[in-house]
């Protein structure tokens, strides 16, 4: 006879392996994401027929459930040069989604050729936080930075920048914040950050928790200054806006 008690706890332990499971499944698929930052450098004449090529592959990933984030960035100091930022479930739905015309215009479009950088996100995202927008009224700031750290100081690196994660993240001009680790160099690191505007950068550079990244920035990368490896981006696709 089974009595309410009994029945209670049955069903106490069956929601604990359900949130085990889920947390599982979780883990699982986060370990199974790929993402690609793809670099490319485009001749002039053909930067307004290889933008839109981009923005046509960005729109249709967005559509794709097996898509997390698809970006597009060109540099503000330098606008022949465009970024693609992806982000899927599997290599293998990345693999399976690709663009003919971008294929196509690769082979004359390119001052140099393509650049292709796989990462590993340290600090993951789901799906719905990479997707998350600035305002309509927004002043969007977009910086990625390039870390290249001294060997023997990644770990360390690694260690601020996850104390100091939430903190920056919980900032009201941040919109996104993500630290990645090159997957062919474990010394090799890269940061996105995506702000509301420029006051809301500046309040970043002086929110305090960021000191200890700053102090290994000044002392533990293999050339300085470390400004030098940022990029200011410019978003052109998909300009999704709140």
């Amino acid at each position: 006879m089974i009595t309410k008690a009994k029945l209670t706890v049955s069903k106490k332990v069956l929601g604990i392996f359900t949130v085990l499971f889920s947390l599982q499944s979780t883990l699982a698929s986060a370990q199974n994401e790929t993402a690609k930052l793809t670099r490319y450098e485009v001749k002039e004449q053909y930067q307004e027929q290889f933008q839109k090529a981009i923005s046509e592959y960005v729109q249709k990933s967005l559509l794709n459930e097996s898509n997390i984030m698809s970006e597009a960035y060109f540099e503000q100091n330098k606008k022949t040069v465009i970024w693609l930022f992806e982000r899927w479930t599997s290599k293998t739905a990345l693999d399976k989604n690709n663009s003919k015309s971008i294929k196509e215009l690769v082979k004359t479009a390119l001052a140099k050729p393509e650049k292709i950088i796989y990462v590993k996100d340290l600090e993951p995202l789901t799906k719905e936080q990479w997707r998350r927008t600035s305002k309509k009224e927004d002043n969007q700031l977009t910086i990625m930075l390039f870390v290249d750290a001294k060997a023997g100081t990644e770990k360390n690196f690694m260690e601020v920048y996850h104390t100091a994660m939430p903190q920056f993240r919980s900032e009201p001009g941040v919109v996104t914040y993500q630290l990645s680790q090159l997957e062919n160099d474990k010394t090799q690191f890269v940061t996105f950050e995506k702000f509301r505007s420029n006051d809301a950068f500046q309040y970043h550079l002086n929110f305090p928790p960021i000191q200890p990244v700053i102090d290994y920035l000044n002392t533990s990368i293999k050339k300085q200054p470390f400004q030098d490896g940022i990029h200011n981006l410019i978003e052109f696709a998909p300009l999704t806006r709140e």
